[in-house]
């Protein structure tokens, strides 16, 4: 325990243990359905369907991709989706589902547990509010991707826009090239991977958590600051990008370790000059 303790405050994570209140447990190790929702349907991965979207609404192409999953597919395919909005909501499941074509704002927000493939472009808050699995996106996301994710793997292949896991909580954002301005803004907890350039005000009033970027910076925000990359950091990166078939562009060496400087962390009891220092 203690070792795995020293590890995370190597790597600039967990620093300080947040107060408040605790997360209801739900799941118990010692029960058969372990880390599965009582409400979740049994899926077999080599049971596969796949529908045609394009004259579908969007609660239709939802509803579709449940009745699936309660008849025991686990390999799901959404044959275009046309850039429709909060498609893939809300699955608390086991699953593999690939949509093939693009999606609209919210697509696959509040999951937990599948394995999400789109093959296109996502728009605004992709996967906002995940909490387990993976969802890959092939080309590019829009702004707030990623926003509030609490874990899992959220990877954009091509560039997102601005706020890039504002208010991240855990779980890590993979992007392999540019992201816009206030990326990783409030972050709490988690990991973000930038391969590309990085705009301005790049992780302003981040809380904890660790932001690697291997391009250019435009500027730091409030409270974000660079730090050593540790041989740890290196064979993270690594194994981290190697499962995703990605690479940084200048070696893994070059990439830029940010965390917080930890100014805000008592901003309430500081004077009104020391405050002013700080922001």
């Amino acid at each position: 325990m203690g070792g795995s303790v020293s590890t995370s405050h190597d790597m600039g994570l967990h620093e300080e243990q947040l107060r408040g209140r605790t997360q209801q447990v739900f799941f118990s190790a010692a029960e058969d359905e372990n880390f599965v929702y009582p409400w979740s349907y049994e899926v077999d991965y080599d049971k596969a369907a796949d529908f045609d979207a394009a004259d579908l609404s969007i609660e239709q192409i939802n509803v579709k991709i449940r009745e699936l999953m309660q008849s025991g597919h686990g390999s799901i395919t959404v044959k275009n989706p046309r850039a429709k909005h909060s498609l893939g909501v809300g699955i608390l499941n086991r699953l593999n589902l690939t949509f093939e074509g693009s999606l609209g704002y919210f697509g696959c927000g509040l999951i937990d547990g599948p394995n999400v493939r789109i093959t296109g472009r996502v728009g605004w808050s992709c996967a906002e509010n995940m909490m387990a699995g993976t969802v890959v996106i092939e080309k590019n996301a829009g702004s707030l991707f990623g926003a509030a994710i609490r874990g899992g793997d959220l990877v954009c292949k091509g560039q997102a826009g601005a706020r890039v896991g504002i208010d991240q909580k855990g779980g890590t954002i993979i992007v392999g090239e540019s992201v816009g301005a206030f990326t990783g803004f409030m972050m709490q907890r988690g990991r973000m991977i930038i391969l590309g350039d990085a705009g301005d005000n790049l992780g302003d009033s981040m809380y904890d958590g660790t932001i690697y970027v291997a391009g250019k910076i435009s500027s730091l925000g409030v409270d974000c600051v660079e730090t050593e990359l540790t041989d740890l950091d290196q064979r993270y990166l690594k194994a981290k990008l190697d499962q995703y078939g990605m690479e940084a562009p200048n070696g893994i060496d070059k990439i830029v370790k940010l965390t917080s400087g930890k100014q805000l962390w008592n901003y309430d009891n500081l004077e009104p000059t020391e405050k002013k220092l700080v922001l």
